[in-house]
């Protein structure tokens, strides 16, 4: 009796098989799960990719941005890097941007156009964030 119901498992498992995924998901055979995912946010302009700028060959000559965040110990450290600069790049020039906004980027502020000449005006830029 045993036997008989072992080859009667195994002869419903090989007639299950060679079903179609359909049919043989309504008799109890598992297939894979298929997604459907949604965006919340909805349709949106694509954003272009772009790499990134070319490191300068030298620092000598250069105006380099310092840009100093909303907290407390970035002013103190863009001075640090300032001194630091000149000290190794005589002829470097320094620009400082401080920034006072807490948490918002510089472009939407009412700054943003002040910023924008800023960075146009430099040739690199080192960023401090005073955590």
């Amino acid at each position: 009796m045993r036997k008989v119901l072992i080859l009667l498992i195994l002869a419903v498992s090989v007639a299950m098989a060679g079903q179609d995924p359909p049919k043989a998901q309504s008799i109890g055979k598992a297939t894979e799960p298929h997604f459907r995912v949604l965006n919340p946010w909805a349709e949106v302009d694509p954003v272009l990719s772009r790499g990134i700028s070319p490191r300068l060959n030298a620092l000598a000559g250069k105006k380099i941005g310092l840009f100093a965040n909303f907290k407390r110990a970035s002013r103190p450290i863009v001075a640090s890097v300032e001194r630091r600069l000149k000290a190794m790049f005589p002829d470097c020039q320094t620009s400082l941007f401080d920034s006072r906004g807490a948490n918002v980027l510089e472009t939407e502020t009412k700054n943003r156009a002040n910023f924008i000449a800023w960075a146009k005006g430099v040739d690199a830029v080192i960023l401090a964030v005073g955590d």
